[in-house]
């Protein structure tokens, strides 16, 4: 049938399971009037295959189902009208455009285009018949449309639709008609042999609606059904439910698989662990504790560990990670430790120098900023595994780096990472057949919904406790009409030879922007503080320069450092016991507790001025009174998440992680909180689920958890 394009035909009886999955996966260029650049434009939406299209759902929807009269409608509103040209003519006057007036027994309303043929003024003659769609607006002459939808049609033609006409996303040189004849074809032509992976027992359960019903009704929805009736649909949910268990069951197979990986057992005897602890200058927290006997129970498997150690700032993180390391260590194998700024990076060879001092394995450290001979002599001994720890940046994953006998990665900062750089890292163990134990660090709080999308695949460790001594930060919320009394406070804790942090935020996505605002509040400090030593840190900066101007200020050689959110992760400043923070209400919560973390590191009372451009809207005012109010990084997370929805924060904080079709952190947070049970209940009794689940939703999307 020709109806099905050129090379596709539908099977003249029921086709199995195998038969109709090749029906969906065929190329989309196989449909009717689908060639091979419209096919390319398609690509840029996601749709390679006719399956694709199934699953490319309108974003909104018009309402063609009735004829309004001309003499009901109104501005604003969008209508199907049916009218007689009555005159057409070419306005010369100001911008060249063609009218057409057309009415029937009700009214009238003009037709205004902008872009027109001669053909086409042709066409419009008085006396034809059009039937048009479009927005209605005031015009010149009353009412009118520009440039709407119409065909010229006969007396007894049917123009209304049966359902609501679906408005899909397009891409430059797409058009709608294009779009809904093709996807009119891959629901004809898939939806009869569609097999549905979601148990009975599911579906029952959360009142779901069958995949086929679902899409029809998204795709070609009823006439009485409004955009609030459709967004809140069992169809919409059951698909993002869907789309929700294909993730986590992919997370879940990720983590099945990396059981099956052999890794290097790690273990030291427990006079090396106790000699280790004696040399710390502090006590360990008894959280700490806890995750170091879930680390060490990880690591004396023959399988790696791949954990998750959350813990607020300040709260011994790095320590856990040395613990960690020791281990590896004592069993002859190399640990690399990567940061995402070379800062960091710094920070870390400091405090693991000190802590391995006495056990003959000083760290080595490699950066992309060490060149020549120095680094070609730290290339050698990482190959040939006489660089025991080694420390750094994404230098550690090029692929000059070859390492001997790696037995455990630590990542710090996990989310500044990407995907293929930690892989990379991974698979650096090669030459010796096993596979690393992973630790990952990350001082952002995680909500529990998020984590269980986010990182099913891992498990977790809360260090939920601050080591003792650790004074509290004192916030204060203030309006920025007392910008003259901060300055003065700036200007008397300088006096008493502490340091300060500015730091300036703005609500676009501008880094050009924020650079720029950050520069002229540098520059208005410097004339309000002349006896201030003034520092300017922001992204738009070399990675050297700005490294530079950290360590300056953390050697004292600045007073006030001027800085953008760049400093969220960054190095350890005793001195530095005040921030301001300015248009703090443009931040999410857990990005301001970020940044408060950077204080409150010495034996200095601490001070967080959040300094907020009035008026304050309501919802802002209640955001920065639970940020003022608490300091536990985890209730501020979900907080956060209660405030601002999951979406913003999956945006900001785990930008690239997980890309949904469908689905809405936001709208559809519920269906994401039942996905655990229902993954627990196909992994035991309907486990030939799993993989077309995974291959319907995610196809050959990257391995979002083998890190």
């Amino acid at each position: 049938m020709s109806y099905y394009g050129r090379r596709v035909s539908r099977p003249t009886s029921s086709p199995g399971k195998t038969a109709a999955m090749e029906i969906q996966r065929q190329p989309v260029d196989n449909l009717s009037g689908i060639g091979p650049q419209t096919a390319l434009k398609l690509q840029k939406l996601g749709v390679h295959c006719v399956q694709d299209l199934l699953f490319l759902l309108p974003h909104r929807y018009e309402d063609r189902t009735r004829v309004h009269p001309i003499g009901s409608l109104t501005a604003g509103m969008s209508a199907l009208i049916v009218g007689t040209v009555e005159l057409s003519d070419v306005l010369p006057k100001g911008r060249r455009s063609l009218i057409c007036r057309i009415g029937d027994q009700t009214g009238f309303i003009n037709l205004r285009f902008f872009h027109f043929s001669a053909n086409q003024q042709a066409q419009l003659k008085p006396g034809t018949q059009v039937c048009c769609f479009g927005e209605i607006r005031h015009g010149y002459a009353g009412l009118e449309i520009i440039h709407p939808e119409y065909k010229i049609i006969h007396s007894r033609e049917n123009v209304t639709e049966d359902s609501l006409t679906p408005i899909y996303p397009l891409t430059e040189g797409l058009r709608q008609n294009t779009l809904r004849k093709a996807v009119k074809q891959a629901l004809h032509l898939c939806l009869p042999h569609l097999t549905d992976w979601l148990p009975a027992p599911i579906l029952q359960r959360h009142k779901f609606p069958a995949l086929a019903q679902a899409l029809r009704t998204l795709h070609c929805p009823q006439p009485n059904l409004s955009s609030h009736d459709i967004q809140q649909s069992s169809s919409l949910k059951r698909l993002a439910f869907e789309e929700f268990l294909a993730h986590h069951l992919r997370m879940l197979q990720n983590k099945l698989r990396q059981k099956q990986w052999r890794a290097p057992v790690l273990q030291a005897d427990e006079g090396y662990k106790k000699r280790f602890l004696a040399s710390l200058p502090f006590r360990l927290t008894k959280a700490q504790r806890r995750v170091i006997g879930e680390i060490e129970t990880d690591c004396a498997n023959n399988h790696p560990m791949l954990r998750l150690v959350q813990g607020d700032v300040g709260s011994g993180k790095t320590v856990v990670a040395a613990y960690n390391a020791l281990l590896a260590l004592a069993s002859d194998f190399q640990v690399a430790v990567m940061a995402p700024t070379e800062l960091l990076a710094e920070q870390h060879l400091r405090n693991f120098s000190q802590w391995f001092a006495g056990f003959d394995c000083a760290p080595v450290f490699l950066t992309g900023q060490l060149k020549g001979k120095a680094r070609q002599q730290t290339l050698e001994s990482i190959a040939d595994g006489s660089a025991k720890l080694v420390i750094g940046t994404h230098a550690l994953f090029q692929e000059s780096v070859h390492f001997a006998k790696l037995g455990l990665v630590v990542i710090d900062e996990q989310h500044r990472f990407g995907v293929h750089q930690r892989l990379a890292l991974r698979e650096k163990s090669q030459p010796t057949g096993l596979r690393p134990h992973q630790l990952i660090m990350t001082a952002t709080p995680i909500p529990r919904t998020l984590a269980m999308l986010q990182y099913s695949d891992l498990d977790l460790s809360i260090i939920d406790e601050l080591p003792p001594g650790r004074k509290p930060i004192t916030t204060s919320v203030i309006p920025s009409e007392r910008r003259d009394e901060v300055i003065a406070r700036i200007r008397h804790w300088i006096e008493k030879k502490h340091q300060a942090y500015w730091v300036c935020t703005l609500i676009e996505e501008s880094e050009a922007l924020q650079c720029e605002a950050a520069e002229k509040t540098a520059d208005y400090l410097r004339d309000a503080l002349p006896d201030v030593r003034i520092a300017l840190v922001h992204g738009r900066m070399k990675a050297a320069d700005k490294d530079g101007v950290m360590q300056a200020f953390k050697r004292h050689e600045s007073d006030l450092l001027v800085a953008t959110t760049v400093i969220e992760v960054g190095v350890d400043v005793p001195n530095a016991g005040l921030m301001i923070i300015e248009n703090p209400e443009r931040l999410g919560l857990s990005q301001l507790h970020q940044l408060r973390g950077r204080i409150g590191r010495g034996d200095v009372e601490s001070y967080c001025l959040l300094l907020y451009q009035s008026p304050l809207s309501e919802s802002g005012r209640e955001r920065l009174k639970v940020f003022r109010d608490n300091h536990d990084g985890f209730v501020i997370a979900e907080m956060d998440l209660k405030m601002r929805g999951m979406g913003e924060i999956m945006g900001t904080r785990q930008t690239g992680q997980v890309q949904f079709k469908i689905a809405d952190l936001n709208r559809d947070k519920e269906q994401l909180e039942r996905v655990q049970q229902a993954a627990e209940l196909i992994c035991k009794d309907h486990p030939e689920a799993i993989q077309p689940l995974i291959d319907r939703w995610l196809g050959d999307a990257g391995r979002y958890a083998e890190v």
